[in-house]
């Protein structure tokens, strides 16, 4: 439904075409390939792949692709996440189509777009210590409902060092424990369930 949106408002305007559209990553690595679009638009959730892994093969083959990310997903992470992969702005779904044109008009001109809260969500989290990828790792075995000796025993390492990791995790996340620290990560889009 929200492709079928997207296409009839920019069918209505003037100077912009849809040139294709696609229903999962592969379709749409393979559209790009084909129509070389001045401007792709990509959802960060897809049924086959993260929006995030199809942009960065259509980037791996055509380095100056435009490529804007329309997502309902507003955690820092994500929002990170798609930025340093190469996307040239990040969108929520939702927005009124007028404003969503005048985005994509202005990413075809060479700007960097986010919405207002896309920005204040950045900032937000700006200074704050990066939580690392092993201490993810950690956060994802707490999330499923793993205690510290099985989490030490899926990760190969000890029990103290994964007490260190969630000690760190609580003071980077300022959690009050484990299940505030899991729900901070699925809020800031650290986690996906």
């Amino acid at each position: 439904m929200v492709r079928e949106g997207l296409a009839g408002v920019i069918g209505r305007q003037r100077d912009m075409s849809l040139v294709a559209e696609a229903a999962t990553g592969q379709e749409g690595i393979q559209q790009f390939r084909i129509h070389r679009p001045d401007v792709t638009l990509m959802d960060q959730r897809l049924p086959d792949m993260t929006g995030i892994d199809a942009m960065r093969t259509i980037l791996s083959d055509a380095p100056n692709a435009c490529v804007l990310m329309l997502s309902s997903y507003e955690g820092d992470m994500d929002i990170k996440r798609a930025l340093l992969a190469g996307a040239q702005g990040y969108l929520l779904k939702g927005m009124e189509g007028s404003e969503l044109m005048e985005e994509i008009r202005l990413v075809h001109g060479g700007k960097r777009r986010f919405s207002p809260v896309i920005a204040a969500k950045l900032g937000e989290h700006f200074a704050e210590q990066v939580v690392t990828r092993r201490e993810i790792e950690v956060l994802q075995l707490v999330a499923s409902g793993k205690k510290n000796k099985e989490i030490a025993y899926s990760l190969a390492i000890s029990e103290d060092t994964v007490h260190g990791h969630l000690k760190n995790i609580l003071s980077k996340l300022d959690a009050n424990d484990r299940t505030h620290a899991v729900m901070i990560a699925l809020r800031r889009g650290m986690l996906h369930l």
